[in-house]
């Protein structure tokens, strides 16, 4: 080995161990940036009171076993809040056909409606009308119809109530009062409150 090349290696033993200690500092570095860091799961915070889907000028229709309509929900617009499970519908329209085939129809400036769509409450010119129809014995039962500002409407119970002022009509009869409980199913209603009532004489026939 010549003086010359002697000398050089000498000089690079001398900065050798300085390289390699720089080296293995880097690899270290790009060791820590390049593995993943673990973050321990999170409690999910509480649900936000916000809509997850919205439909537009809808109709949603539902049936029974044998295929026959049982209720169809109209409306302008829609949102759907999942913290809650529930529907807000705008402009809405509702009609329900009971196990006899008789008609309920309810509208309202705006309702809010359970998952499974079996309760509404209305608000805003509330109205819910069932229609005129012959009984089991061939007696005809007249148009029943409530208004208000508030309805709460149970599909199923075939219920209505409401604790704000409501008007009943039953054909002629007209009735007033400051709440209403009324149970179809039992042919019961509780009025409530400052009542009053009107009752038309049967016309002789």
């Amino acid at each position: 080995m010549t003086p010359l090349l002697r000398s050089a290696w000498a000089r690079l033993s001398l900065y050798l161990p300085v390289v390699l200690m720089g080296l293995l500092a880097l690899s270290t570095y790009w060791l820590v940036r390049s593995t993943p860091v673990f973050i321990p799961p999170q409690a999910p915070g509480p649900a936000r009171h916000e809509p997850d889907y919205f439909m537009h000028k809808f109709s949603v229709r539902t049936f029974d076993d044998s295929g026959r309509l049982k209720s169809e929900v109209l409306g302008t617009q829609a949102r759907h809040y999942p913290d809650t499970d529930t529907l807000e519908i705008d402009s809405v329209r509702i009609r329900s056909f009971d196990l006899t085939g008789r008609l309920t129809t309810a509208n309202a400036e705006r309702a809010l409606a359970n998952g499974d769509v079996s309760e509404f409450e209305l608000f805003g010119s509330a109205r819910v009308i069932r229609a005129s129809a012959v009984d089991t014995a061939g007696k005809a039962v007249p148009e029943l119809a409530y208004r208000g500002e508030y309805l709460h409407v149970f599909v199923a119970d075939e219920r209505v109530k409401s604790h704000l002022p409501v008007e009943l009509t039953f054909g002629d009869d007209r009735f007033t009062a400051d709440a209403m409980d009324y149970d179809n199913v039992e042919r019961v209603i509780a009025l409530k409150g400052r009542v009053r009532g009107t009752l038309v004489a049967a016309r002789p026939k």
